[in-house]
């Protein structure tokens, strides 16, 4: 819906107004559009943070900032369809006043009840001036105007729906550890990350408008490791922590490594990358699409020193 501050009149109330002027109104010519002043457009926002430990366990705060967002798409979310007036932007749909036709600047809805019209005629309410309320009247139309009865676009709605769940940055853990010793030359490195659906998915939701839901998935692909040392890793899921007394102890990581390990004693910074694919589709499955979005760490410190020989 239309977000306009310093209002104090409800819009319901004022629709109603206007359509109990109806027969004072009817024959009058409409009142043109004028520029409207310059709005406020606040669209929900996508609810990520960024978040990092060398000890990744504890699941990070959803509610915080600075998560980094990018690929085929961004972290805020959309709202519904957009369109300009005067500079600004505003829905080309509005639950209370219904289209808006671009041409003009006004938006029309039919007027109920639908008073008596001459043959071929209805009867609109139209807000001019980009949805202004004190541009409000009823005008006598032979048909609807551009863009009356558009459907909604199911993609807008997919990217309202991904507005309505966080996708987090990966918690990123390497060994060796910092926090446990230096590592060494040529020796493989491990590296995994937190689980859960709100770090690797899927995760669902779905938005709804005029009769049309519109259902996505989201769920990681791949997580891309920079190494620090201009070489990357991809692995397909989160990887498995390091234990030092397990059974591969010393040896490579079974599904996410750097099995080479580094080739320069020194002390690199590791970060991750995940890349989610959010897929949408239409309630009646008959159209569907995807939304790429990637998510970035923060950066963890490893330190790699020299193997030492003693010579006797």
């Amino acid at each position: 819906m239309l977000t306009r501050c310093g209002v104090g009149t409800p819009r319901r109330l004022l629709v109603a107004a206007g359509l109990a002027l109806l027969v004072a109104l009817a024959g009058a010519p409409a009142s043109a559009a004028r520029p409207g002043d310059p709005g406020a457009d606040c669209p929900p926002g996508q609810n990520d943070c960024s978040v990092w430990d060398d000890e990744p366990g504890v699941p990070g705060d959803p509610g915080g900032g600075g998560g980094n967002t990018g690929g085929g798409g961004n972290g805020s979310g959309g709202g519904a369809a957009k369109c300009q007036w005067n500079g600004r932007v505003i829905p080309c749909y509005d639950d209370v006043l219904g289209w808006f036709n671009t041409g003009d600047g006004c938006y029309y809805k039919l007027a109920e009840p639908q008073p008596t019209a001459p043959e071929g005629k209805q009867w609109y309410v139209q807000t001019c001036n980009g949805g202004d309320l004190g541009a409000q009247t009823v005008v006598l139309r032979d048909g609807p105007p551009p863009g009356f009865g558009t459907p909604p676009d199911p993609e807008e709605l997919a990217r309202r729906a991904l507005a309505s769940i966080s996708l987090l940055p990966p918690r990123i853990a390497v060994a060796p550890r910092r926090s446990k010793g230096a590592g060494l030359v040529g020796l493989p490195v491990w590296m995994w990350a937190s689980r859960g659906a709100s770090y690797f998915g899927p995760l669902t939701a779905s938005a709804s408008d005029r009769g049309l839901t519109v259902t996505i998935t989201a769920k990681v692909d791949s997580i891309v490791w920079d190494m620090g040392d201009r070489h990357q890793v991809t692995c397909t899921g989160p990887g498995t922590p390091y234990d030092a007394k397990g059974d591969r102890a010393g040896q490579t990581s079974p599904d996410c490594g750097y099995d080479g390990g580094y080739q320069r004693a020194g002390t690199y910074r590791v970060g991750a990358t995940t890349h989610w694919t959010v897929h949408w589709e239409t309630g009646n499955g008959t159209t569907d699409g995807n939304i790429p979005q990637i998510r970035t760490s923060n950066t963890i410190p490893i330190q790699i020193q020299e193997l030492q020989v003693v010579a006797r």
